[in-house]
């Protein structure tokens, strides 16, 4: 057989030692953290995500060498829902941003920002509003609805004034929705202190702070579970804000901490 095939007796009997090469069984060890990677992110990363823990982790290899095993592997990223499509309604009046990408605060209520995440529990949409305090990334005001009104954003920047209380004038960020560029609106942050600030149109980094909250929120809570009602999704993101997120969840920005913990060290430090 190895005259025939033209190869080398001494190759033969050493590939019947070993019959994988050294590449095959590090493909193979490669494979079993993929797949402890890809089964923590609940079946979420497609190979760009998964390579980067592998490198975090200490392993060195290629992305394409990562996208090939996870191919033959059979893993494939879930896909999300897609996002509800609105169409583009210029509001009443369009504030300059003033927050011009910065989102470093030296003290608590001196910059939140706000926007409106989409949730799809079985019954129909649910619209979030939320408010987050830049200076500890705590999620100051939130409300919840089943239509995007200005009422949603009203009632979440409402919670926010009444909670913290500020003593003197608020940055307050957002996109260009409608609800924010409403008089109703305008005339509520000019009777509390609110100094409007709006992205430029369609410049999510504009928001950047706030659509980091957004996609924590899904990937961490919403993703992968199924609300039968709006009622379930309700209380589950009621639990996860009020629960977790604020007194609990470390952020690399705050040194690891959560937002409380992170309020009350540089209460005990002022």
């Amino acid at each position: 057989m190895c005259r025939i095939l033209k190869v080398q007796k001494s190759g033969f009997y050493k590939w019947l030692a070993v019959p994988e090469s050294r590449r095959r069984q590090e493909d193979k060890k490669l494979l079993g953290e993929i797949r402890h990677f890809f089964r923590d992110s609940d079946s979420t990363y497609g190979s760009p995500r998964i390579h980067e823990d592998l490198r975090e982790a200490g392993f060195r290899c290629g992305r394409k060498r990562v996208e090939r095993l996870m191919r033959e592997d059979g893993l494939v990223a879930e896909r999300t829902y897609k996002r509800r499509r609105h169409r583009y309604f210029k509001p009443s009046v369009v504030s300059p941003n003033l927050l011009k990408q910065d989102f470093a605060a030296e003290g608590p209520n001196e910059k939140w920002v706000t926007d409106i995440p989409l949730i799809r529990p079985g019954e129909g949409w649910l619209y979030l509003a939320v408010v987050e305090d830049l200076f500890s990334r705590m999620v100051v005001g939130w409300s919840m609805q089943a239509t995007m009104t200005r009422d949603l954003v009203l009632d979440a920047v409402l919670m926010a004034v009444w909670k913290r209380r500020p003593k003197g004038d608020v940055l307050i960020h957002s996109d260009q929705g409608s609800q924010y560029g409403a008089e109703a609106w305008n005339r509520f942050c000019d009777d509390h202190g609110l100094v409007v600030s709006m992205s430029r149109r369609g410049n999510c980094h504009d928001n950047a702070a706030m659509e980091s909250f957004n996609g924590t929120l899904k990937k961490e809570r919403v993703r992968g579970r199924v609300y039968l009602t709006r009622n379930e999704a309700r209380a589950d993101i009621f639990d996860y804000i009020e629960m977790f997120y604020n007194p609990k969840r470390r952020h690399s920005y705050l040194g690891n901490v959560s937002p409380m913990k992170f309020e009350e060290l540089r209460k005990l430090t002022v």
